[in-house]
């Protein structure tokens, strides 16, 4: 079988950022498809050659010169999204393929699958990473009504004509079964890449001495919807109460000035809070091997609770605990296994003082980190996520 493999922003293991793509594109090909993969390389300005081509791992791949960051303003992203869908979809038409997985977002992404489709009759899953356009419009970013109805309506439509929709939570699932019912819909979850996980020689740079300190870890995007002030909020709250706990962040995104410049103002930064710069997927097991938990916030929006945060994979894949500060299907998990912890919104005297007390229990962050492990292994796994798909592809209709 041969499969095109569609994501904007594909990863490999020495970025930063997911790597779901790449994970599952090369089991994949392990399993003896035959795997193509469009993607583009995200740089800043365009290179001169618009399509880079090349094999690795086992899979081949087409990469278009596209520029895009999390820092763009919004034009900025159609014109990256617009050059991406445009381009692909040519591509997409050439290339020999029997099925299409295309994975959001940008929603577009689902466009040169749509083309294929209509065009050659190839049938295509959209894999749903986050519920667009459900999500930028309860956010606010989207407030035309006339774009809202077309959104919509194209959302409805790429999911009426997939062969299957894969949303990354049950969260995503409801949420699109209640707009749109009656459509095969199955759930992969991100994906907790224990193996990655367990080989941690690669060391990173700290910048802070860990003897004697608990660390609560962020490794992931400081974008508007992340909400880091949060943990800001929390290391000043806790500092001079408990020196021994730190937070240690990692990543980059459009937030990143704006949260350290809190962070400054609240004397907490190089204080109890450090940030570490950008890391690659392959140093992330280090760090989190030198943590006590990770953790995973946003902004106070049910909208966002169904999100599928590569943050909470990683953590139980690593062995760790993982505490948020939201409810929804993470929240139960995390209450359901014992795995971890859950912060609440607004953040009391009372809360503080529990949560350092959970902290420092040693006994209880033991029991957590085999507990995480352990559902890391049972429900979250490569494997897992790897024969899901092989089923799904077993379902096609191969012309």
């Amino acid at each position: 079988m041969k499969l095109l493999y569609i994501h904007q922003y594909f990863n490999f293991p020495e970025m930063s950022g997911s790597t779901r793509s790449y994970d599952l594109s090369t089991s994949f090909s392990m399993k003896g498809l035959e795997v193509t993969v469009i993607t583009s390389d995200m740089t800043p300005e365009k290179n001169a050659k618009r399509w880079t081509v090349f094999e690795r791992d086992g899979v081949k791949f087409f990469v278009l010169s596209c520029p895009y960051n999390n820092t763009m303003g919004f034009w900025r992203r159609v014109v990256s999204f617009s050059r991406f869908f445009w381009f692909a979809s040519i591509k997409c038409l050439k290339l020999r393929c029997d099925i299409v997985l295309a994975t959001s977002t940008p929603l577009t992404i689902a466009i040169p699958a749509l083309i294929r489709n209509t065009c050659k009759g190839t049938p295509y899953i959209f894999e749903v990473r986050d519920v667009w356009p459900e999500v930028p419009v309860k956010m606010g970013y989207i407030n035309s009504k006339f774009v809202i109805k077309f959104l919509y309506w194209f959302e409805k439509y790429i999911y009426k004509k997939a062969l299957c929709i894969v949303p990354l939570s049950i969260g995503m699932k409801q949420n699109i079964e209640q707009r749109y019912p009656n459509k095969k819909s199955i759930v992969i979850p991100n994906i907790s890449e224990i193996s990655r996980f367990e080989n941690v020689e690669k060391n990173v740079n700290l910048p802070l001495n860990t003897q004697g300190k608990k660390i609560i870890l962020y490794a992931g995007t400081f974008g508007e919807v992340n909400g880091l002030d949060y943990i800001v909020n929390i290391a000043y709250k806790t500092l001079g109460i408990d020196d021994s706990i730190v937070y240690l962040l990692y990543g980059k995104g459009k937030q990143l000035s704006k949260v350290l410049d809190n962070a400054k103002k609240k004397g907490v930064l190089n204080n109890n809070l450090f940030y570490g710069g950008v890391v690659s997927k392959s140093e992330l097991p280090y760090l989190y091997s030198i943590c006590t938990v990770g953790c995973s916030v946003v902004i106070n929006n049910s909208i966002l609770w169904d999100n599928s945060a590569n943050k909470f994979f990683d953590s139980i894949a690593a062995s760790r605990p993982i505490v948020i500060n939201h409810l929804g299907w993470q929240s139960d998990v995390i209450k359901q296994y014992d795995v971890g912890y859950v912060l609440p919104v607004e953040l009391t005297e009372e809360s503080i003082k529990d949560f350092i007390n959970y902290i420092n229990n040693e006994t209880l962050i033991k029991e957590q980190s085999i507990n995480a492990r352990s559902l890391a292994e049972r429900e979250y796994s490569l494997e897992i996520a790897v024969e899901k798909y092989m089923k799904i592809f077993e379902t096609a209709d191969i012309k």
